[in-house]
């Protein structure tokens, strides 16, 4: 017996029926702005509004959400870069565009160039995703080797962490500027690459290559590459970074008998993007969150999460709950950017990246996040380093760098200060990445930001 027949375009109608309700407010709140939300639910639409403002570089200081039922409701209130309300006018009209009536927020993620992974994702470019071992040293011989094979690369993200590095590189032909297809070519350039990337035959973690075909946010395929290789399990190494008290976050997940949830509850230093790498994880781990509760208290963050498996269940199994508390243990320490932060901004040319990374490895500085774009002619590069122990960089190192790259392009030095009272734009938690935002001025100059 056949089952029974469901209109593919009944979600649709529903929608039209029932139209997402979307409100920016700037009165209500003395310091920041309101972002209401009212909507029909459907997986993940919590995943794409959290996305959209995290996207425009908004900070997000307190949240309210509950998606019980059929309806969807989410209240955000939210400041610019700097604490200040969003006052932009083309800013807030995007955000009515893409979370309203009239452009749902899948499709209007679907339509930025700058915000996916994939080989049309952002113009005439190849997108190569890699995953292996971190050493020191290595993003140089990346970036070297691409060079040496005529391969310019017009933007990247790179995160390492628990000793493994994760990559999207976005690169086109050297004298051309053109995506490359010749699969001679893509061939050569995956060989060599992993055998840089390496990895020993016993070694359980593979190191991987390859080419996207996706449509994936760039910061979530990141977060998917790390989780798939396991980056929250403890490797038996002394090289992996331990986080100091301050910036360790405290887990805890609890089961709400009452309402037949499962709550967790994060607690850690505030930053950009918090919400978002968190939503992220559960999401991806196949979690849905009925409701959620997200304030700041000055420098730290309480984030609440009252949440199900996709199936229904609860966490009721610890090993369930130990491994919840680990993935997003790692999903926030990714991102987390403690120490010294190089921001390079020169005239574009061939293997320039190059460049820069073995003058960084050669003073023996270790790369542990990197932002990479091209906008016109300019090529504008962020590099959070340490020394090739973990520890902060030395005052002598500083200097030797300004000696010798600021002899050819723009450096800009920052330090992460020790205090952490400090008010938020002088935290050192300002825009980590102008990444996404220089490749939306150069693909989308219809929409500023």
């Amino acid at each position: 017996m056949a089952g029974p027949y469901f209109d593919p375009e009944y979600e649709n109608l529903s929608i039209r029926i029932n139209p997402p309700r979307v409100s920016v407010d700037n009165t209500s709140c003395r310091d920041c702005t309101l972002v209401k939300v009212d909507s029909m639910n459907k997986p993940g639409i919590l995943l794409e509004v959290v996305q959209i403002l995290t996207d425009l570089d908004l900070l997000i200081t307190k949240a309210y959400i509950s998606s019980d039922g059929g309806w969807f409701m989410d209240v955000f209130h939210v400041t610019d870069q700097n604490g200040k309300k969003i006052t932009d006018s083309k800013t807030i009209d995007y955000i009515e565009k893409a979370l309203g009536p009239k452009g749902q927020a899948a499709d209007w993620i679907k339509s930025r160039p700058g915000k996916r992974v994939g080989l049309h994702s952002v113009g005439n470019h190849t997108t190569v995703e890699l995953i292996g071992r971190d050493r020191p040293g290595l993003l140089s011989e990346i970036f070297a080797v691409l060079a040496d094979l005529h391969f310019n690369i017009a933007a990247a993200e790179v995160w390492t962490h628990n000793t493994r590095i994760a990559c999207v590189l976005y690169v086109n032909d050297d004298t051309t500027y053109l995506a490359v297809d010749d699969p001679c070519r893509l061939s050569l350039m995956e060989e060599q690459l992993k055998n840089i990337l390496g990895g020993s035959q016993d070694d359980e973690h593979v190191a991987h290559t390859s080419f996207s075909m996706g449509f994936t946010h760039v910061d979530r395929r990141l977060h998917q590459m790390m989780f798939a290789d396991r980056d929250y399990e403890n490797a038996d190494t002394p090289n992996i970074v331990e986080y100091p008290p301050p910036l360790k976050p405290k887990i805890f997940v609890e089961h709400c008998e009452e309402k037949g949830y499962s709550v967790v509850t994060v607690k850690c230093k505030d930053r950009p993007k918090l919400m978002f790498d968190i939503v992220c994880t559960l999401t991806d781990m196949q979690y849905v969150v009925f409701h959620a509760t997200i304030s700041s208290d000055g420098p730290y963050a309480s984030q609440e999460y009252y949440i199900r498996h996709m199936d229904g269940c609860t966490l009721d199994m610890e090993m369930e709950k130990e491994r919840v508390i680990k993935c997003l243990e790692a999903a926030i320490q990714r991102r987390i950017s403690e120490g010294l932060s190089l921001e390079l901004c020169a005239k574009d040319r061939v293997g320039l990246l190059s460049e820069v990374t073995r003058i960084l490895r050669e003073n023996g500085l270790t790369v542990m996040r990197a932002g990479v774009s091209t906008v016109g002619e300019k090529a504008k590069n962020v590099f959070y380093v340490r020394d090739s122990s973990g520890n902060p960089v030395g005052v002598k190192t500083i200097e030797a760098l300004r000696k010798e790259i600021g002899l050819t392009m723009m450096l800009n030095v920052k330090k992460a200060p020790a205090s952490s009272r400090e008010p938020p734009e002088a935290r050192g938690w300002a825009k980590t990445s102008f990444f996404f935002g220089s490749l939306l001025e150069k693909f989308l100059p219809g929409i500023c930001m």
